[in-house]
């Protein structure tokens, strides 16, 4: 992998997004500076805008509401930090909303991991510009109302090729909720409003995410790695961190919503392998022989020879189970990023398992369900780790995507939720759970600054977790 290559289109994919988006805002009257009125010859179905084209703007049908939508979001951003600074947090998250997407169905285009096996962004004939979807709309697996194959067909008969493009995605991430929930949300707000892509432009984000990265950093049969996505995530919020520690310097606070990128670094592949092999390998290996394991983990070091006192202190330290179970671990990375540390621990665990005689269905699904466990305050790298997880799971078994199966990765909230009246409803009578709850809701109080700094005091979950699942 040409990690410069990587590092330049993500840096500019950022760019290019966020000037983009910023313009569609300002096609609909939405700027830094003020939100526009329609013309006052608008209607309820039909919104008018003069933002100083030749033509006025139109907007109908959706479209209106997912802009109060946008407007909603940015004034109650705008609350505590003005309408300037809102108005750029939405362009940002927006941005990298789609850059995520954008990136994840390259990967699994890709790796023919597409519930219908046909090229979103690309084509997989050689030479061929237009992608496969735009092609054969028809034959991608998508489902379409009537109205929605007429559209197409205008799209088709008007040449209107990038607006069938963009329809086609969006609905593509829309059908991928079905499969990945937690990275391609529905997308019926105003994220669609502001999608701004194209294949057709050679400058364009899409074009270079095709044709300037190496198909084979994305294919895992060709030595491709997932941490490909990780790389991208670092690459692209590089340059807004390097501003955050300008801005250090002349004395300007982080603010909570930057602290995550501030915080965040990308750990090396090797680095990962020696943490990851001499945990949980060196865990595994203490009460199992060998069997041929360490040649699969180059970066393993046995333990060196200590003198008696010392290795009959270490055993008795140990208090490992003479035969432990593969089904018994569990390992938890608590800042997890994009997931690179419990990408490797699923290789290893997998092979753990294989040696243990599980089939890769069967050891992928009980991973999932009882090994890995992860957390982290950025709700973005959350998304990319757990796409991460679940593709490191498709390469072992090509049905999980249908298993309906959610790893055990999360951000981190704060106790935002848990407020005095939930926590009154909820425990009513029972003195010792409304004592937990706002334990824990002490206890979370800034959690998604702290992050893993965060110790939850012991408290009754099986308790409370019963009782909401008697209140449903």
């Amino acid at each position: 992998m040409d990690k410069s290559v990587v590092e330049n289109f993500a840096v500019n994919a950022r760019t290019k997004l966020i000037a983009e988006i910023t313009y569609m805002a300002g096609l609909i009257g939405i700027t830094k500076n003020k939100i526009a009125q329609p013309l006052p010859q608008s209607t309820e179905d039909l919104q008018f805008f003069d933002v100083g084209l030749n033509d006025v703007v139109e907007l109908h049908g959706k479209s209106i509401r997912q802009r109060s939508i946008l407007i909603e979001e940015i004034k109650h951003r705008g609350k505590t930090s003005g309408h300037a600074e809102a108005f750029q947090s939405v362009i940002e998250e927006v941005a990298y909303t789609w850059f995520n997407r954008l990136i994840a169905i390259r990967f699994m285009e890709v790796n023919d991991y597409l519930p219908s096996r046909v090229r979103v962004l690309s084509s997989d004939q050689p030479g061929k510009q237009e992608p496969d979807i735009v092609t054969t709309p028809f034959a991608s697996g998508l489902i379409f109302s009537p109205t929605e194959r007429e559209l197409i067909f205008e799209f088709k008969s008007n040449n209107q090729l990038d607006e069938l493009f963009r329809f086609l995605f969006i609905k593509q991430c829309n059908s991928l909720h079905e499969v990945l929930p937690d990275l391609f949300e529905k997308t019926s707000d105003y994220t669609e409003l502001l999608l701004p892509i194209s294949f057709t432009d050679r400058e364009g984000v899409v074009h270079q995410l095709v044709t300037d990265i190496d198909e084979a950093d994305f294919d895992v049969k060709k030595g491709g790695q997932i941490e490909i996505i990780g790389w991208l995530y670092q690459y692209y919020n590089s340059e807004y961190k390097d501003q955050i520690y300008s801005d250090l310097k002349n004395n300007i606070k982080i603010d909570n919503e930057r602290v995550p990128v501030a915080t965040q670094l990308f750990t090396p592949a090797w680095i990962v392998k020696y943490m990851v092999e001499n945990t949980l390998g060196k865990l595994w290996l203490e009460s199992h022989s060998n069997g041929g394991l360490t040649n699969k983990w180059r970066y393993y070091l046995p333990a060196a020879s200590q003198a008696e006192a010392v290795e009959l202190a270490l055993a008795s330290r140990q208090n490992l189970p003479r035969e432990l179970n593969p089904e018994e671990i569990k390992i938890i990375d608590p800042s997890m990023g994009s997931g690179h540390i419990l990408v490797y621990a699923f290789d290893v665990l997998m092979h753990i398992y294989e040696r243990c005689g599980y089939t890769n269905r069967d050891a992928t699904i009980l991973i999932l369900q009882k090994n890995l466990y992860g957390l982290d305050i950025d709700r973005r790298a959350f998304q990319l780790a757990y796409f991460a997880v679940m593709m490191k799971a498709r390469q072992y078994n090509r049905r999980i995507l249908q298993e309906n199966i959610r790893p055990h990765v999360y951000a981190i909230n704060d106790n935002s939720l848990l407020t005095p009246e939930l926590i009154k409803d909820l425990a009513q009578d029972n003195q010792a759970m409304r004592d937990d709850l706002v334990s824990l809701a002490g206890d979370l109080a800034g959690a998604e600054i702290y992050g893993s700094l965060i110790d939850v005091k012991p408290i009754n979950f099986a308790a409370i977790y019963d009782h909401i699942e008697a209140l449903r």
